[in-house]
């Protein structure tokens, strides 16, 4: 009994003494309804279509990405892979090194175009 009492008087002093809300005060974001809907569209259009669905439902993308998280389902978008922009400025530099046959440290400032541009410009000399 003491306890439920004291228990009591927390909440009492929370609620008007602080201003707090407890849990089922709260305003919901989303009601069952707009979370079945959030689900069907993202099973439908998955991540890449998380901004038509925030368009769709009117709430913000990171509202609609922090509910699927909430909800368990949400899947980052794959990050793309630097390769696919050829090899590394580090690979380039030594690829340089092996064709000039000294240090390429000083190159490292240069971007990879320059370097790339360099290595097929060497080539051709050495090729003639």
């Amino acid at each position: 009994m003491l306890h439920l009492a004291l228990e009591s008087r927390n909440v009492y002093i929370r609620k008007h003494l602080w201003g707090f809300k407890t849990v089922s005060e709260t305003q919901q974001n989303y009601t069952a309804e707009q979370t079945q809907q959030l689900l069907t569209l993202y099973e439908e259009l998955g991540t890449e279509g998380i901004d038509e669905i925030a368009e769709l439902m009117k709430k913000p993308v990171r509202s609609i990405r922090s509910k699927l998280v909430k909800e368990g389902v949400y899947v980052p978008a794959q990050k793309q892979d630097n390769k696919k922009n050829g090899p590394s400025k580090k690979e380039l530099l030594n690829t340089l090194e092996t064709i000039v046959g000294f240090d390429t440290t000083g190159f490292s400032g240069s971007t990879k175009q320059v370097l790339a541009d360099l290595i097929v410009y060497l080539d051709k000399s050495h090729t003639k």
